[in-house]
């Protein structure tokens, strides 16, 4: 996992982590994963998720569209750096939404700026609107939507203000990434996306877990 990502996990996503959450994992990349380390936060259980048959999961999946879970199963269903491998997102988001409790939340951390990685396939890039609207078409309401590289703060914190529009360190973010892979330059410069949603409370007030 690239460090911008789990940079965003911990400013933006974490604080909606409540005490006491049954957290749903989907595609870690270590056991325990880096999100979960970075969550300082007590939580009643932190289960996995993949496609793969690593024996520290605690569901195997076959289908990308159907998890082995119960509907209205997990207080938050996260993921990052998963949507990209994802052909048909807009049927995988319902999916999440299936197995979120009322009230409970969706994260889902994505690449913006990213090279080409198969492992098996790379289908997307995504911004903010984009989620949003995968978001809103599963029937969960947006709470916060953000895209950036919190890797870069400390670099432009130093440049003139003209020189430190994210937008055009997006356009550079490409370069930065490949001498990154090819003259091992330490910094990374990756942008991601984080979104998170809230699945509709049949009873307003009795389960939402405020950050």
């Amino acid at each position: 996992m690239h460090r911008n990502s789990w940079l965003m996990f911990e400013r933006y996503a974490a604080p909606f982590i409540a005490p006491d959450s049954k957290v749903l994992e989907i595609g870690p990349d270590a056991s325990p994963s880096t999100y979960r380390q970075c969550v300082t936060t007590e939580v009643a259980t932190w289960d996995t998720l993949d496609m793969t048959g690593d024996d520290h999961l605690t569901y195997r999946a076959t289908d990308p569209y159907r998890y082995p879970v119960p509907d209205d199963s997990y207080d938050v269903v996260l993921s990052g750096q998963v949507l990209e491998h994802v052909p048909k997102i807009w049927r995988w988001m319902t999916e999440l939404a299936r197995i979120t409790r009322p009230g409970g939340t969706v994260i889902t951390i994505a690449p913006v700026t990213w090279p080409y990685h198969e492992a098996p396939q790379d289908c997307w890039r995504a911004y903010p609107d984009g989620l949003r609207a995968l978001y809103e078409d599963a029937g969960l309401g947006v709470e916060l939507a953000e895209w950036g590289s919190v890797e870069l703060e400390p670099v432009l914190a130093r440049l003139p203000r003209a020189l430190r529009r994210k937008s055009m360190w997006e356009k550079i973010s490409s370069t930065v990434l490949l001498l990154h892979h090819n003259v091992r330059l330490p910094l990374q410069a990756a942008f991601d996306t984080v979104v998170v949603g809230r699945k509709p409370d049949p009873e307003p007030g009795t389960r939402v877990r405020a950050p």
